[in-house]
This record gives C-alpha cells, sequence and structure tokens, in this order.
C-alpha cells in the first residue's frame, strides 16, 4: 500500500514520499506533507536556482539558500523566480 499525504503543495491527497529526504525534523516534516509530485517539481525549481544563481550546493551559503527556498516551496508564500530568469521556450 502506497504512503498517501495531504499535500502541503497541491492541497490533495497524493502519493508520498517513499522515504524522508533527510535525516532531520525537515525531512521527515517533508515525508509527512509532500506529494511525490510536488517533490519532483522542487527538484526541477532547484535545478533552475543552481543554474541562474550559480550555486554550488557543497556550500553552506548554497545549502542554507537551497534550505531556505524549499522550505518557502512546499511551506511558505510559493517559489520565487530570479529576476533575471527567462523561462525557456517550449
Amino acid at each position: 500500500m502506497a504512503h498517501t499525504v495531504l499535500c502541503s503543495r497541491y492541497k490533495q491527497e497524493m502519493e508520498g514520499l517513499d522515504e524522508p529526504p533527510f535525516d532531520n525534523d525537515f525531512g521527515r516534516k517533508i515525508y509527512e506533507n509532500v506529494s511525490k509530485k510536488a517533490w519532483h517539481d522542487w527538484t526541477e525549481h532547484q535545478k533552475m536556482l543552481l543554474n541562474e544563481y550559480r550555486l554550488q550546493p557543497w556550500t553552506p551559503q548554497a545549502q542554507e539558500f537551497l534550505a531556505e527556498q524549499m522550505q518557502r516551496f512546499f511551506f511558505g508564500d510559493g517559489m520565487v523566480l530570479p529576476k533575471e530568469y527567462v523561462p525557456p521556450s517550449k
């Protein structure tokens, strides 16, 4: 039986993650409140942030920034796009 959650991003019951993404309280909160679809959307948004801001994900500053953005993406006022960001043309 699949793990289901009331997704904080989509506000509906959806399939949840298979396990917490981090071994801490924030990872547990994500596991209990974020769907697989929302997590996938976050990973795509995170790639854009890494590229647009030219972040080096191993640095503490980048990790702190991404954690703040993840909090906003799932539980806050949503994502913020860099002002210079131009969406890819399809």
